[in-house]
C-alpha cells in the first residue's frame, strides 16, 4: 500500500527539494485508463507528469471507510487535479502553477457517494434540514473530498463531460479570491482588458449570458420534455454561475470538441482563461 508514494512523497516536501519523477510504468498506466489525459501532446504531458509528481509531494492523502489508497489511485486524482493547470504554468517551472491550490493539504477519498447533513435557514428565519448525497466537495481553505467510485470511472464518463476531479478542482481555482462565483482570479491584460476590474466585468457578462442561455434550456427541456432538445451539459450547472463554471470546466478538458459543438462561445471563453500565452499566478 502506498509503497512508492510513502518512500517518495510522504507529506510535504521541505523547501527547496525537488520531487522525484513519477515511475514510468505507472505514468503509461495512467493515461492508458484515462484517454483524455493521453489526448495531450507530449509538451503537455511531461508538464503533467511533473506538476503531478509536485501535488504528490505537497498534499496528503486519507481514505475513508476503509478504503486503502495506492500509488495509482493518487496519482490518477494528481493527474486529474493537475490537469487545468497545463497551460497556466510559468515557463520552464511547471510545478509553480500549484500556487492554485495551496490553500490546502488534504484530499479525502471515499469509496462512492456521502449522504451529507444540511441545513439552510430560510427569509422567514425557518431553519431546514435535508441530506445530499454527494460525489466530491471542495471547502474553501480545506481539504477536497471526492467519491474513488467516480475518479476511477473518469476514463468512461468523458463522454458525458462529466470529471469529478476537475470540477473540485476548478471550485478551488474559482475560491482563490474568496468567493465562489464562477469568476477566478484575473490578470490585467485578460482577453484584451485594460485591468483587473475590467477582466473581472468582461468574464462575469459572458459567463452570466452563457449561464442565463443554458439555464433556459434546462428549464424548456424539464418543461417539454422530449419536444425539446436536451442541453448535453449536466443540468447541475443551472444551480448558480459557481456551478455553471465547474461543470463547463470538467467537459472542456475531458470531451472539448462535444463543449464547442454544443456551445462555442462557453468554450471560446474557457480556453481564454486555461490556455493563454502566459497567465502569472494569483
Amino acid at each position: 500500500m502506498l509503497n512508492w508514494l510513502r518512500r517518495r512523497f510522504a507529506g510535504a516536501l521541505p523547501r527547496g527539494r525537488t520531487a522525484r519523477a513519477v515511475p514510468d510504468a505507472l505514468w503509461q498506466a495512467t493515461l492508458a485508463h484515462y484517454p483524455f489525459l493521453a489526448e495531450l501532446d507530449d509538451a503537455a504531458q511531461s508538464r503533467l507528469r511533473e506538476m503531478s509528481s509536485a501535488f504528490l509531494g505537497q498534499k496528503e492523502f486519507f481514505g475513508a471507510g476503509g478504503l486503502i489508497i495506492t500509488d495509482a489511485m493518487a496519482l490518477a486524482v494528481a493527474a486529474q487535479a493537475c490537469l487545468p493547470l497545463v497551460y497556466l504554468a510559468p515557463p520552464g517551472n511547471p510545478a509553480a502553477a500549484l500556487g492554485w491550490y495551496d490553500d490546502f493539504v488534504g484530499v479525502v477519498l471515499h469509496p462512492g457517494e456521502v449522504v451529507a447533513r444540511r441545513e439552510v435557514t430560510d427569509e422567514d428565519g425557518v431553519v431546514h434540514h435535508y441530506r445530499e448525497a454527494l460525489t466530491g466537495e471542495a471547502m474553501d481553505g480545506g481539504p477536497v473530498m471526492l467519491s474513488w467510485a467516480d475518479v476511477a470511472d473518469a476514463g468512461h464518463t468523458a463522454a458525458q463531460g462529466y470529471n469529478v476531479v476537475i470540477h473540485e478542482f476548478v471550485h478551488k481555482m474559482d475560491l482563490r479570491d474568496g468567493e465562489a462565483d464562477g469568476c477566478p482570479p484575473l490578470p490585467a491584460g485578460f482577453m484584451g482588458t485594460a485591468s483587473v476590474a475590467e477582466a473581472r466585468r468582461q468574464w462575469r457578462a459572458r459567463l452570466q449570458a452563457e449561464f442565463e442561455k443554458f439555464s433556459d434550456q434546462v428549464a424548456a427541456a424539464e418543461r417539454f420534455g422530449s419536444l425539446v432538445d436536451t442541453p448535453w451539459l449536466d443540468p447541475y450547472a443551472a444551480e448558480s454561475p459557481s456551478e455553471f463554471f465547474a461543470v463547463a470546466s470538467e467537459a472542456y478538458f475531458v470531451n472539448p470538441g462535444k463543449l464547442q459543438a454544443q456551445s462555442a462561445g462557453l468554450h471560446d471563453l474557457l480556453d481564454a482563461f486555461f490556455r493563454p500565452p502566459q497567465r502569472a499566478l494569483p
